[in-house]
């Protein structure tokens, strides 16, 4: 049995939940501005570890993607079973103490191992952080929070080749991962002030380790195998066993989790149609979403010759424009008007894909009067379509499984985008030497993967009832 915590129905105090939405914010914009940070810094590094190969040199880049999204379920499951604020401040403190390690490292070694570690402590801080918004914003607020949230993490996706330029041309590769110490400690500090209702299942039982570990194996193999496949060969036996043992160790977590006490997934939330549905359309739609991400700044490198600043100055307004949809779409409270505004933003980045795939993006720079339009059609339809999604996930959630499961849903969207990358890899391999027709038919396939995502927001589910909290921290 379970009994509800006064502490959990009761609206809290605003400036909690207000300061702890700012809070999260700021870690979700870390967290996700490291995963793109590094790759304006990667030449630099090359050149001071240049007794190292290129190809093990990746793994400063790919490590972080991978930890991160091998690790977000598990860190789910750890939020909610040891509290999410103890959590959330204990990867926050290691974020910085591995980004200290990834600035000091004397090695290539050391740095590829700090950026692990950086991409797991990573992992275990975003759902905490998710996890305590919801827990004091009321149900009728979850969506405006989550824009906020979504806004955040969008734009340093966007901004992290202008901070990371900066930094690089102002003080060297290593000030990328120092910057993140004194920012880390900007957001414990107020965080250990914060008065947070974090329900949770009595007893603080542990999930199952075993399947923890498999979740966490198997996602990080299938995330590698996916990401590095273009380098190592689609069928080298590098690419066939990560993806082979990968997808062996989640067959083997997820039989692990349907039949233990305390299952390393939380598979019952996947019975509710909102939130398996939410899952489902945040995969497909990332798989779009982060290879859009990703040839932008290679398009105007490739194609227009832009230089890093100039491609970043390009890519805000699509960035800005994303966080205005996402703060909007954030209003709606009705499943229904969430499920049209989510096939509304799907159409929107379909077009702006569509517009992008024909030759009015052509070697002959069109900044006004095609890329910044295209942009904000683009940005505005990502920003409400991640912003639907994960209202749709968190509104069909119990309060103390929260933490759980968003770091479902965002593995799956981080899988589908690690997926999306692959995509964009093998686009650019079939049409070599002739950049731009590889970037239309990229284009094209994520409109036609966007098109999907569409038809996904457009089915409709019954909204079932949250179930009830348990215990307090």
């Amino acid at each position: 049995m379970t009994e509800v915590s006064a502490r959990t129905t009761a609206s809290p105090p605003a400036m909690g939940a207000t300061a702890t939405l700012l809070i999260a914010c700021g870690a979700a914009f870390i967290a996700f501005l490291d995963l793109s940070v590094v790759n304006i810094a990667f030449p630099a590094i090359s050149r001071d570890y240049s007794d190292t190969a290129v190809t093990t040199l990746t793994w400063v880049v790919s490590g972080y993607a991978v930890a991160f999204a091998a690790l977000l379920t598990p860190g789910g499951r750890f939020a909610d079973a040891l509290g999410r604020r103890r959590l959330f401040l204990s990867a926050l403190a290691g974020f910085a103490l591995t980004s200290l390690l990834c600035g000091l490292a004397p090695t290539a070694t050391w740095l590829i191992a700090g950026r692990v570690l950086q991409g797991a402590t990573a992992a275990l801080m975003v759902p905490a952080a998710l996890g305590l918004v919801l827990s004091v914003t009321p149900r009728e607020k979850i969506g405006a929070a989550i824009g906020a949230w979504s806004a955040s993490g969008g734009f340093a996706a966007v901004v992290g080749p202008a901070i990371g330029g900066g930094l690089v041309e102002a003080f060297g590769w290593r000030a990328v991962f120092v910057i993140n110490v004194p920012v880390a400690l900007g957001l414990i500090l107020p965080a250990l002030r914060i008065p947070v209702s974090d329900p949770r299942p009595v007893g603080n039982a542990l999930p199952d380790p075993l399947g923890t570990a498999a979740v966490a194996l198997g996602f990080g193999g299938v995330v590698a195998g996916v990401t590095e496949g273009q380098r190592w060969g689609w069928t080298s036996p590098a690419t066939l066993a990560a993806l082979g043992v990968g997808v062996a160790l989640l067959v083997t977590a997820l039989v692990r989790s349907a039949r233990h006490h305390n299952p390393a997934i939380a598979v019952e939330l996947w019975r509710s149609r909102p939130y398996a549905l939410a899952n489902a359309t945040s995969f497909v739609f990332g798989g779009a979403m982060f290879a859009w991400l990703l040839s932008g700044p290679l398009f105007l490198d490739a194609i227009w010759g832009y230089s890093v600043l100039s491609s970043a100055a390009a890519l805000t307004v699509g960035a800005v424009v994303s966080m205005v949809t996402a703060t909007l779409a954030g209003r709606a409270t009705s499943p229904v008007a969430r499920r049209w505004m989510g096939v509304l933003g799907a159409l929107m980045f379909t077009a702006s894909l569509v517009w992008m795939s024909t030759d009015a993006l052509g070697p002959t720079q069109a900044l006004w009067s095609v890329w910044i339009p295209a942009g904000v059609l683009g940005g505005g339809g990502v920003g409400i379509v991640v912003t639907v999604l994960g209202t749709a996930a968190a509104s069909s959630l119990p309060p103390q499984q929260f933490a759980a499961g968003i770091g479902m849903n965002l593995t799956a969207r981080q899988v589908g985008g690690a997926l999306g990358v692959a995509v964009l890899a093998a686009v650019f391999a079939a049409h070599p030497g002739d950049a731009l027709a590889g970037f239309h038919t990229l284009f094209a396939v994520c409109a036609g993967i966007a098109v999907v995502a569409a038809c996904l927001c457009a089915v409709p589910t019954r909204q079932l009832a949250p179930a009830a909290a348990t215990g307090t921290e």
